[in-house]
């Protein structure tokens, strides 16, 4: 196991009738932005709720934020918050009004001229003093409720692009499931693949003899095998189908399976890519991609796909090539029993874009993977892969 550091500060309130716990977590006097999305809060009650809880904070609402967080929506909410004069800022919504809300905490104080910068010169941005924030979760899938990081797009330049800032989680998040029970399948279905590609992001690399880390990781996958088809099944929502749910995304993803070992999360980068072309959903680029790369990579990520196909997937006979395909197999078959068609002919993509990708790739000089071995042309095999 390798050396880490472990520190995870969100505090977590889980559970039915939560929301209205935020007062009790936002400092006496603060001004509050308010940020969302769509409006589903409208229609599920929960906006009702939260205004409930704010009734004695001065608040500013700021909702329209994209499925996928674009830039110049942000840098107009960062605007208001320095004319408000804002100072505590509360994301109600899933990943990616969180993702957003991330951006406009570390942008609001943020001394550079251009906001950008935040994502493209992220070496600058260490010591960066960020707004304190908190969550109400709607959406499971990123596990950005208890973590640091965050996905910016702009739309006008095709780019999408990852930060982090050590200082930058929530303070605290709301975990209610009843939040969840209005949720289209479509977003369901994204966020169970979501959440099953985050957790082999960080398991499915090499042995380190992290025997509990991959025993949680292993148990997260088997609880997605478990309920996601159930909770796609079911007419009515479930309490306790919800509530696994969004503890498998939450767990995910705050840091606590990643001590100690490696992680890939070349996946999530060519995926990033795809969304930024082709406006595909994130989750939906995962199912693309992520079968693809374990089966090109299959020779580095070998022990471990064999693990995982014997503790996940009962695969245990067999050759190890044939196990190996059975691992990819079963993996693809899991995603596309959900829904999510997982060939880039499936939504128009072919080679043109396939090509951009590893052109893009090659300029920044783009090395992913555990090992740094998924160069530019190890791309354009798995992008052709997953043809």
């Amino acid at each position: 196991m390798n050396n880490f550091e472990f520190k995870n500060p969100t505090k977590l309130i889980f559970g039915r009738g939560q929301i209205v716990r935020i007062a009790d977590e936002i400092p006496v006097g603060s001004r509050v932005m308010m940020t969302y999305g769509g409006g589903s809060i409208f229609k599920n009650g929960i906006y009702d709720q939260v205004k409930a809880a704010l009734k004695d904070f001065q608040v500013v609402e700021f909702g329209g934020i994209e499925a996928n967080p674009e830039y110049d929506t942000l840098v107009r909410a960062v605007h208001i918050c320095r004319e408000q004069q804002i100072d505590y800022l509360l994301a109600v919504g899933g990943g990616s009004v969180i993702d957003g809300t991330k951006f406009i905490a570390a942008a609001i104080h943020y001394p550079g001229a251009s906001l950008w910068d935040i994502l493209v010169r992220q070496e600058n941005n260490r010591g960066l003093q960020t707004v304190p924030f908190g969550t109400v979760l709607t959406l499971p899938a990123t596990g950005s409720e208890m973590n640091c990081g965050a996905v910016i797009s702009r739309r006008e330049l095709k780019e999408k692009f990852p930060f982090s800032l050590p200082n930058n989680y929530p303070q605290f998040s709301v975990l209610d499931p009843t939040a969840c029970f209005s949720l289209p399948k479509r977003q369901l279905v994204n966020g169970i693949v979501d959440t099953f590609v985050h957790v082999m992001e960080q398991y499915l690399t090499y042995p380190v003899n992290a025997m509990i880390q991959d025993r949680f990781s292993e148990g997260i996958l088997q609880t997605l095998v478990e309920i996601g088809p159930e909770i796609l099944r079911r007419q009515t929502p479930d309490y306790d189908l919800m509530a696994n749910f969004m503890l498998s995304a939450t767990f995910g993803l705050n840091g606590l399976i990643a001590i100690g070992v490696p992680e890939d999360w070349a996946s999530h980068m060519i995926g990033h890519e795809l969304t930024a072309l082709h406006g595909l959903d994130h989750g939906v680029t995962l199912a693309v991609v992520f079968p693809a790369l374990i089966d090109v990579m299959r020779a580095e990520k070998k022990e471990k796909m064999l693990q995982y196909g014997e503790r996940v997937w009962n695969i245990t006979s067999g050759s190890e090539d044939e196990r190996l395909d059975a691992v990819v197999k079963a993996t693809r078959d899991f995603f596309e029993s959900l829904g999510v068609k997982t060939r880039l002919s499936d939504y128009g993509i072919g080679t043109d874009t396939i090509r951009t990708i590893t052109e893009r790739f090659t300029q920044r000089g783009t090395r992913l993977g555990e090992h740094g071995t998924v160069l530019p042309e190890t791309v354009g095999r798995i992008l052709n892969n997953a043809l």
